[in-house]
C-alpha cells in the first residue's frame, strides 16, 4: 500500500483561521469601514460577506438532506435533475393552438401551457379540438383559466377517456388560482365565497386524476411586483396556507389538498439567491404542511414551476434579454425547478406571436440540457458555503414573514388590509431607486444605452405599460405588476414621439485629454438614456470657439467636459458666449468651485451621484417633451 493513501490534500499547508483572514483584510482596508467596503445587503436585507467558510454552515439543519429525502432542500429528485421545457401559449382560437402546441411538442418541448382567455368555451369539443393529436401520456399539460373553470377536470379526464387513456397517463396541471387575480386585480373573479368553493370543487373532481394538480400559488407577482425572494416565498407560502386553510374547511381531506397544488416562482437575476430560493421554497413547504400533521411522503414534494422573471426585461436592446433569460434558466434548473418556462425575449413589446423568438426561448433550455448537460447532476449548489448560507437565510426571514402575515388572518386579510402592498412597494422603491440612480444596472436602458435606436414603430404600447384590466369593486388597491425599465422607456419613447424631433446634446469638450474624454464619454450615456442625439468632439483649444460651435449646431443641451481644475476658468467664457440660449450642463461635480460656477449661471451638474432618471425627467420638462 502507497505511504500516502491516507494523506490529506495540501496538508504542507497549515490551516489558516478566521481571525488571521480578517487580520489580513483589515491591514490591507488601511482603516477604512470594512462594514462600508465589503459588506452588502441584498433587496431581501441579507447582508453578504465578501468571503464564507465552513463555520458558516453551522447550525443550518437542513444540510442533513439528501436528495429525494425531507424536508427536500435538495430536491424531490434522485437519479437525474431533468426537468420538463415548457412554452405557454396564449388560446386565441383553440385550432390554431394546438397546432402551436404540437409544433412546440415535436420540437423539444415536454410541457405546454395552454392560456385560456374570458371567452373559452369550456365544452368537450372546444378541449377536443386543444388536444387533437397530443399524445397525452407523453406531454405535461396545463391549463391557465382567467376565471370559472370547474368544468375542466372532468373534461380533460372525458378526453383522456374517450381515446382509450389510463388515468396514470394524465399529468400536468390546471393552474387556478383566485388569489392570484385578487393581487393584481383587487378582488376575486367569481366572488370570494364562490371562488374557494369552485377550488375545492376542482380539487374534489380530480381526485382521481393522480398526476394532475388543479391549484397553483403563483408567487412570480410577488417578483414581478418588484418584490424580494424573500416576500416571493413568504406570501407564496401565505397563499398556500390559505388554500389548504379554505378547501379543509369546505371538507377536502389535507393530503388531498395539498398534494393538488403546485407552486409558481419567478426565476430572476440574482444569480445565487435564486438558486437559494428555489431551495428554501422546498424546505418551507415542508414545515408548512406539517402543521396540518399529514402524510409526508407525498404531500409534502411540491411541484415547482419556474417561469423567467419579467421584471427585469426591457423594448430597447432586447436582445439582451436573451442572455438575461439564460442565467435566470440556470439559476431556477440549478435549484431544482420541475418545470421552466422561458418567456420570448420580445414578450414584453411584441405585437403577435413571433416565431423566432419562441424557438429561441425553446431551445435556449435544450442547449442546457443537451449540451451542458444541466440534467444530469441533483443539486450541484449543496456543500457551497455562500449559497447554503444564503438558503439559511432565505428560510429564515420568509418564514418570519409568513408567520407575521400569518398573525393578520392569513394572506387575503393582509392583502386587505394593505399590508402586503406596502411590503412589495417599499422593496420596489428601493429597487426602483437603484435602476434610476444606476446602482444596479438594465444594460441598453440605463447604462450603455444605443441613443440612435427606435422601438415606437414595432411595439405593442399596452403590453409595454403593463395594462392589467382591474377589478370594478375593488377590496385593497392592487400589486402594481411592471418592468423595472419602464421608467426610462418612457422618456425615450417621449423624445422618439416628440414633434420637434430629438434634442441634441453638444458635448463642448476642452483641456485635460483624460478628464474630457471619460466625462465625454459619461455624458453621452446619460443622455443616451433619453435617446437623444449625442454631437462628440475631438476637444477645443479655446472654449469660446466650442460655445460659438455649440450655438451653430443647432443643439438643445451643451454639456462642458473638462476637469475640476480647469472648470472655473472656462465655463464663465462659455457661460458669455451662449446667453442661456441653451441649457448648459457640467459634466462632473467640481466641489471646491461649485458656487462660483453656479454664481457664473451653471444650473445643472451631472456626475455619478446623480439620480440619472430624476435629472432627464428635468431636462425633458425644460426642453417641452411631455
Amino acid at each position: 500500500m502507497p505511504e500516502n493513501v491516507n494523506k490529506k490534500l495540501f496538508d504542507e499547508f497549515p490551516p489558516v483561521s478566521t481571525a488571521q483572514w480578517e487580520e489580513v483584510i483589515r491591514a490591507d482596508l488601511k482603516g477604512a469601514d470594512y462594514e462600508k467596503k465589503l459588506v452588502w445587503k441584498t433587496p431581501e436585507g441579507i447582508p453578504l460577506r465578501p468571503y464564507y467558510r465552513s463555520e458558516d454552515l453551522k447550525g443550518l439543519e437542513h444540510l442533513k438532506s439528501l436528495p429525494g429525502k425531507y424536508p427536500y432542500v435538495r430536491g424531490t429528485k434522485t437519479g437525474s435533475n431533468d426537468w420538463l421545457v415548457r412554452q405557454d401559449i396564449v388560446v386565441d382560437d383553440p385550432g390554431t393552438a394546438n397546432i402551436k402546441a404540437l409544433d412546440a411538442l415535436m420540437k423539444g418541448a415536454g410541457s405546454v401551457g395552454f392560456v385560456l382567455k374570458d371567452k373559452f368555451d369550456y365544452s368537450p369539443q372546444t378541449v377536443a379540438l386543444l388536444l387533437k393529436d397530443i399524445c397525452l401520456a407523453s406531454a405535461e399539460l396545463n391549463f391557465i383559466p382567467s376565471g370559472r373553470c370547474s368544468r375542466l377536470p372532468e373534461l380533460i379526464d372525458k378526453e383522456n377517456i374517450s381515446r382509450g387513456g389510463a388515468v396514470s397517463d394524465l399529468h400536468g396541471a390546471i393552474e387556478y388560482d383566485p388569489l392570484g387575480i385578487l393581487l393584481v386585480t383587487g378582488n376575486f373573479a367569481e366572488g370570494e365565497e364562490d371562488s374557494f368553493d369552485i377550488a375545492a370543487s376542482m380539487v374534489n373532481d380530480a381526485s382521481r386524476l393522480s398526476n394532475f394538480k388543479v391549484i397553483n400559488i403563483n408567487a412570480s407577482v410577488f417578483h414581478n411586483a418588484g418584490g424580494s425572494a424573500v416576500q416571493e416565498l413568504a406570501f407564496g407560502l401565505s397563499g398556500g396556507a390559505e388554500y389548504l386553510e379554505r378547501l379543509t374547511a369546505a371538507g377536502v381531506p389535507v393530503k388531498t389538498a395539498a398534494e393538488k397544488m403546485k407552486l409558481t416562482f419567478a426565476s430572476g437575476s440574482n444569480y445565487f439567491m435564486e438558486i437559494a430560493k428555489f431551495r428554501a421554497a422546498r424546505y418551507l413547504w415542508t414545515k408548512l404542511v406539517e402543521a396540518w400533521d399529514t402524510d409526508p411522503d407525498v404531500a409534502e414534494k411540491i411541484v415547482i414551476h419556474a417561469v423567467t422573471s419579467r421584471w427585469n426585461k426591457t423594448i430597447y436592446d432586447p436582445f439582451v434579454n436573451m442572455l438575461r433569460s439564460t442565467t435566470e434558466s440556470m439559476s431556477a434548473i440549478l435549484g431544482g425547478a420541475d418545470s421552466l418556462t422561458v418567456e420570448p425575449f420580445d414578450k414584453a413589446f411584441s405585437k403577435g406571436s413571433n416565431p423566432f423568438s419562441e424557438r429561441i426561448a425553446r431551445n435556449s433550455q435544450l442547449v442546457l440540457k443537451e449540451e451542458a448537460y444541466f440534467d444530469k447532476v441533483v443539486d450541484p449548489a449543496a456543500g457551497s458555503y455562500y449559497i447554503e448560507s444564503l438558503t439559511g437565510a432565505l428560510i429564515e426571514q420568509s418564514w418570519d414573514l409568513f408567520l407575521k402575515t400569518t398573525d393578520m388572518g392569513g394572506l387575503v386579510e393582509a392583502f386587505k388590509a394593505g399590508f402586503i402592498q406596502e411590503q412589495v412597494e417599499e422593496t420596489a422603491s428601493r429597487r426602483d431607486n437603484f435602476l434610476a440612480s444606476r446602482r444596479d444596472t438594465l444594460l441598453g436602458t440605463n447604462q450603455y444605452p444605443n441613443s440612435e435606436e427606435r422601438v415606437i414603430d414595432k411595439i405593442d404600447i399596452s403590453k409595454v405599460r403593463n395594462e392589467v384590466p382591474k377589478a370594478d369593486n375593488q377590496l385593497a388597491r392592487p400589486l402594481r405588476i411592471y418592468r423595472g425599465a419602464q421608467a426610462f422607456e418612457e422618456l425615450r419613447l417621449k423624445t422618439e414621439q416628440h414633434t420637434g424631433g430629438r434634442p441634441k446634446v453638444f458635448l463642448l469638450t476642452y483641456g485635460n485629454l483624460a478628464m474630457r474624454k471619460a466625462r465625454a464619454g459619461f455624458a453621452s450615456g446619460f443622455f443616451g438614456c433619453a435617446g437623444y442625439e449625442i454631437i462628440d468632439n475631438l476637444g477645443f483649444t479655446d472654449p469660446a470657439e466650442g460655445a460659438k460651435a455649440a450655438l451653430i449646431s443647432n443643439a438643445s443641451i451643451v454639456v462642458v467636459c473638462s476637469s475640476d481644475d480647469e472648470y472655473p476658468e472656462i465655463v464663465p467664457v462659455i457661460t458669455r458666449e451662449l446667453k442661456d440660449n441653451l441649457i448648459l450642463v457640467v459634466a462632473g461635480y467640481p466641489k471646491d468651485s461649485i458656487e462660483q460656477l453656479m454664481s457664473a449661471g451653471v444650473k445643472h451638474f451631472i456626475h455619478v451621484r446623480s439620480n440619472v432618471l430624476e435629472s432627464l425627467q428635468q431636462f425633458q420638462s425644460e426642453l417641452g417633451i411631455k
